[in-house]
């Protein structure tokens, strides 16, 4: 019977042969996975400040112009293109300032066409030329101490240039209630003009300490509370002087909506503004950060001030002024909203830090 059962050797095995060769599993892209629809596209655009927005608006709408003129493909552009389109910038004169634009402004122009790109779904085109055609156009401007070739910005609004531009104004107006407290809020909060534009009287928060101010920082898309102190000296107090304009925007009916409105010179409330017969502007009177920045503009020239005062100097005031304080970097970049590591904010900084830390002294 042993003789008859089989061996182990002899075991019968089913197998099933088997290719040796790799089998590629990697998904397969097709156009649908590349493609994105018009609503992503504008979701895309909306994450950019409308600022911005407008001016890349009118980036692309002047190279998509240069590109018909010159029988060359806007979209998707080549690396070839972009490099004659910045050449072209730098040797022509531009109808407004009748000079070649800026390296800043080429700039931008290379950020609008990039950006253009990605919202319509396509890969953006090499750079590398272009930019070197900037920078040997960045150096023939400095060689040639071209103010070109220079940062523009802005002047810092510190305490003394401050203290000018509030003696300028009328308080006893509304409309000087309101510039008061504009320049002192706007100080006090190392807000950008955008920032304040879009404050509402609901935003204010009153408090023992003195104000909670509820921004929404556009840079880095998020709100934040900020706490405003008491001044020691009433007339440069921003708790007072922003009081003292709610209590004079509640006389006139004012007790909600947009914090800084439109008061023409005879003191009316929102006028209605029209170019070519129609309305424009805010229904509801909002200032719009152009307006604003004219007050901080107007008040600095009335006040006698040199330079160049815009928008953006009271924020660079209140960095350049707290740090000399001796307020701490992290507690600077946190109350005025800026991204941690901002090279802004390091730049506006160091230029406080020049001559109170100056590596010269005592050598």
């Amino acid at each position: 019977m042993t003789d008859l059962l089989p061996s182990p050797a002899a075991e019968i095995v089913t197998a099933e042969i088997v290719s040796t060769e790799a089998v590629d599993t990697r998904p397969v892209h097709t156009a649908v996975d590349h493609a994105l629809s018009d609503a992503a596209r504008e979701a895309i655009m909306a994450g950019i400040p409308a600022s911005t927005r407008r001016a890349y608006t009118a980036d692309w709408s002047a190279f998509t112009a240069w590109c018909a003129e010159h029988g060359r493909v806007a979209l998707p552009a080549t690396a070839e293109t972009i490099t004659e389109y910045v050449t072209h910038l730098t040797l022509t004169p531009s109808a407004r300032t009748g000079r070649p634009l800026a390296p800043s402004s080429i700039e931008r122009a290379l950020a609008a066409i990039r950006t253009m790109h990605n919202a319509s779904g396509v890969r953006p085109p090499e750079t590398k030329a272009a930019r070197k055609v900037l920078s040997g156009y960045r150096e023939r401007l400095a060689l040639a101490k071209d103010p070109a070739a220079l940062p523009r910005k802005a002047d810092a609004a510190e305490p003394d240039a401050l203290r000018a531009m509030l003696a300028t104004i009328d308080r006893e107006t509304l409309a000087g209630k309101r510039d008061a407290a504009l320049l002192l809020l706007g100080y006090a909060c190392a807000a950008r003009i955008s920032e304040l534009s879009a404050l509402d009287i609901a935003d204010i928060r009153e408090t023992h300490e003195g104000l909670l101010v509820t921004v929404y920082r556009r840079k880095v898309k998020r709100f934040s509370e900020v706490a405003v102190p008491y001044g020691r000296v009433p007339a440069t107090c921003p708790v007072r002087a922003v009081r003292a304009y709610l209590a004079a925007l509640a006389e006139v009916g004012r007790t909600s909506g947009p914090l800084f409105i439109r008061i023409d010179r005879h003191g009316r409330v929102a006028p209605p503004m029209r170019r070519g017969g129609k309305v424009i502007g805010d229904p509801s009177g909002r200032m719009t950060p152009e307006a604003i920045a004219d007050v901080i503009a107007r008040t600095a020239d009335q006040a006698g001030l040199v330079g160049r005062w815009t928008g953006h100097s009271l924020r660079r005031g209140f960095a350049t002024a707290a740090r000399r304080a001796g307020a701490k970097l992290e507690r600077i970049g946190r109350h005025g909203g800026w991204a941690d590591g901002s090279k802004a904010l390091l730049g506006y900084l160091e230029e406080g830090d020049r001559w109170e830390d100056n590596p010269v002294v005592g050598l």
